[in-house]
């Protein structure tokens, strides 16, 4: 996919949904109450919060009172800040008029919302020590450089004028990042004031789902090993379009997330909409298997099991060879002791 070609086609997309504005509130209302959750769900799930989507859903709605069986207080929280913390930058957006407004206190202030009552007394401030990611090669500046790099990503916000306003926003978050200015919480910042450069300039706020985290980290850490954007550019620049036709589907009558399933039906051209019937969902793929839902998605979100296509509601499904695939997975595991990273490269 040529990037010049999507952001162009985002770009059309968006004078769609502008000229069929205002939108229908009902339809839009539905729309709004779902990104919340999903935006919540997955940028927490990407952080490795074990909340699933209906019981953040859940605890969005009750708030911490809701009783989730065996799932962490700070899961909770997490869940509720990042909720607090949508409902901050859609206010702030109002404030903003142009993303070249937007200042260091306003991204302080959202990781303020995102850490209160988990680790008070670093909401809202920069690290005083040494960071590591697990896993990662990347290496982060050292914390007496973080106020000046900050400043300087403050500067280089403000002149972004011509630049198109996916890429302002997609560059924003991995700046941040890559500044890793918090001693924890810099995913979620990130990735809410690149939806808050959208918002600002009048585009739906982007997903970067769960299940594309292996994809997502891999993207950000190439670009930030080898300073080659244009993959993660495009990643991020998908997620906004699948927002522009969510809210396209939503204000022209159709089901808010069917979208999700379109999008996915375009990338399986082998699946025709009659062979959809033989898939399976995630419960019924349990039963075929004896294994958990709860392992069969941390096997999907690790990219062991594909997922061949969406219910309307967004639900996933699997192709019946999945059956297998789950059966392989825990028989390597028993008989041969690999690991689930030795595995996944026998399937490669």
């Amino acid at each position: 996919m040529i990037l010049n070609d999507l952001l162009k086609r985002i770009s059309e997309k968006k004078k769609k949904l502008d000229s069929i504005q205002p939108f229908k509130k009902k339809a839009i209302k539905s729309l709004e109450e779902w990104l919340r959750v999903e935006l919540t769900y997955s940028s927490n799930a990407i952080e490795g919060n074990t909340l699933t989507r209906f019981e953040t859903a859940e605890v969005l709605e009750k708030g911490i009172s809701a009783v989730i069986s065996g799932k962490a207080l700070r899961d909770q929280l997490e869940a509720v800040n990042h909720a607090q913390a949508i409902e901050f930058i859609k206010k702030l957006a109002k404030k903003r008029k142009y993303h070249t407004e937007i200042t260091e206190a306003d991204i302080n202030a959202i990781h303020r919302i995102i850490l209160t009552r988990i680790i008070d007394e670093s909401a809202g401030k920069y690290r005083e020590s040494e960071i590591f990611v697990r896993g990662s090669s990347v290496e982060f500046p050292q914390p007496v450089q973080v106020p000046y790099l900050m400043r300087e990503f403050i500067r280089w916000i403000s002149v972004q004028k011509k630049t198109h306003p996916v890429l302002i926003a997609a560059e924003a978050h991995y700046r941040l990042v890559s500044i890793h200015p918090y001693i924890d919480g810099n995913g979620r910042t990130a990735r809410l004031l690149m939806n808050l450069i959208l918002i600002v300039n009048g585009y739906p706020m982007a997903v970067i789902r769960a299940e594309e985290r292996t994809k997502y980290l891999s993207l950000l850490e190439q670009a930030q090993l080898k300073n080659y954007l244009n993959p993660y550019y495009r990643f991020i620049g998908v997620s906004v379009e699948r927002s522009l036709d969510a809210y396209i589907n939503a204000v022209d009558g159709k089901p808010v997330i069917s979208v999700i399933a379109e999008t996915e039906k375009k990338k399986l051209k082998k699946f025709t909409p009659d062979t959809y019937a033989e898939l399976l969902k995630i419960g019924e793929l349990a039963k075929e298997t004896d294994e958990t839902i709860h392992t069969l998605r941390y096997w999907t979100k690790e990219e062991l099991l594909k997922v061949s296509g969406y219910t309307e509601g967004g639900y996933q499904l699997y192709h019946p060879d999945m059956i297998k695939r789950a059966k392989d997975i825990r028989r390597l595991q028993s008989e041969k002791r690999l690991t689930l990273a030795e595995i996944k490269k026998l399937f490669v």
